[in-house]
């Protein structure tokens, strides 16, 4: 067997009257993120780690923030696209580790559902997909509502 670890990062500016996508969930919030696409900074985190597992560069190669094919795109398709490449074929996720820090809103009652999302688009066990959330303290640009950032971890195995 050989495995391969990826680590991603990725983040977004908040804004007031946008829909707020997280983990393929769509969050109840009176702010949302500011992107080319559906914004969900933590599927594209997850994206960048998948790619930096086979050194294959990150998300903005793939689909630019230039082309409008991607406006608006539901994030849960880029991953899925991500998992659909050549060079993915073959290889199995065996864990995925995501940090969310984002000052507001709440984002505990969320997380099962984030799991769950994520672990179905990737043909895993939710049981294999760690959603974890936390504020700054209100430091910084997190903790000041300004942006959200999130962090990702992936474990992959080929057979």
């Amino acid at each position: 067997m050989e495995f391969r670890i990826g680590q991603g990062y990725d983040v977004h500016a908040l804004a007031e009257g946008l829909p707020m996508w997280l983990g393929g969930v769509q969050i109840p919030s009176q702010t949302g993120f500011v992107a080319h696409s559906d914004g969900d900074v933590a599927i594209h985190a997850l994206c960048d780690a998948l790619l930096g597992a086979l050194a294959l560069g990150d998300i903005g190669h793939l689909f630019p923030d230039t082309d409008d094919r991607w406006k608006g795109v539901d994030s849960k398709k880029l991953l899925a696209a991500v998992l659909d490449l050549p060079a993915l074929r073959g290889w199995t996720v065996v864990n995925a580790d995501i940090t969310i820090a984002l000052q507001a809103p709440k984002l505990a009652p969320h997380i099962d559902s984030m799991r769950g999302t994520l672990a179905a688009v990737m043909g895993i066990s939710p049981a294999r997909v760690s959603v974890k959330a936390t504020t700054t303290e209100r430091l910084g640009f997190v903790g000041r509502r300004e942006g959200c950032e999130v962090w990702a971890i992936v474990l992959i195995e080929r057979k």
